[in-house]
């Protein structure tokens, strides 16, 4: 059964189709790679479900309901949340402080509280320790070198208890020790039933921690299958490896 489905997606800029006529499925439970050469639309395709951007035409379905028009906060607050390949972490706010953020809001009167919750510090601290960095709980998000912010951005994805998270390029600028942690991780909670929607250009972690993968060319959807059918694929071998 797919989670989320974008049917018939299209976004231009000017004269330019970042995504054309885009459609594919994420089924509830897997962890599905989404790749392509630079320039294929895939953090185009990002930014229209997370609602960072609105398609200009074609509609998209999370949980048999439509997002396409929702604001960020709205897609986010169904269950729906990202990282991005840039963490966008709150560089004077301390690493706590940056997870609490995230926190739910139950209505209005929250927006006004003032301090942090019992119940929000005790859930930032447990995943702090989830991924290793409680440690770091009070150091401003600024000091933090490009791994560990990427520890503290996946561990504030899981402060909305999401069903669906959207990674951009996990494996991206950090060492390979740290990069088999993040992926133990990630297969750990998806196997509490979070599903996965990850871009990457790291083949060595699409073939060896997603299926299926979907290929992006050109602004659509060019293949998708398992890693062995869409690696064999001649299609994605000339467009995305440059040919056999």
């Amino acid at each position: 059964m797919a989670l989320l489905e974008l049917k018939g997606i299209n976004k231009s800029f000017g004269g330019i189709k970042a995504v054309h006529d885009c459609s594919f499925g994420v089924e509830e439970g897997s962890i599905t790679a989404l790749i392509g050469p630079n320039g294929a639309g895939k953090t185009t395709a990002f930014n229209l479900i997370s609602g960072l951007l609105t398609a200009d035409s074609g509609h998209m379905v999370f949980e048999n309901k439509r997002i396409d028009k929702l604001a960020p906060h709205k897609i986010t607050r169904k269950g729906l949340s990202r990282t991005f390949q840039i963490s966008r972490d709150l560089k004077e706010m301390t690493v706590i402080e940056n997870l609490v953020v995230h926190s739910p809001t139950q209505g209005f009167m929250d927006l006004l509280k003032s301090g942090i919750l019992k119940k929000e510090l005790d859930r930032a601290m447990d995943l702090l320790d989830f991924v290793g960095i409680t440690h770091l709980a009070n150091e401003k998000a600024k000091s933090l070198s490009y791994g560990q912010k990427k520890l503290m951005e996946f561990a504030a994805t899981l402060m909305t208890d999401p069903r669906m998270i959207l990674l951009d390029e996990p494996a991206g600028g950090i060492n390979p020790a740290l990069l088999e942690t993040i992926m133990e991780k990630i297969i750990e909670i998806n196997k509490q039933g979070v599903t996965f929607l990850i871009v990457e250009h790291n083949m060595d972690v699409v073939m060896n921690y997603c299926d299926p993968v979907v290929v992006m060319a050109y602004g659509t959807v060019l293949a998708e299958g398992s890693p062995e059918k869409v690696q064999s694929d001649p299609k994605v071998l000339e467009a995305y490896l440059g040919g056999s």
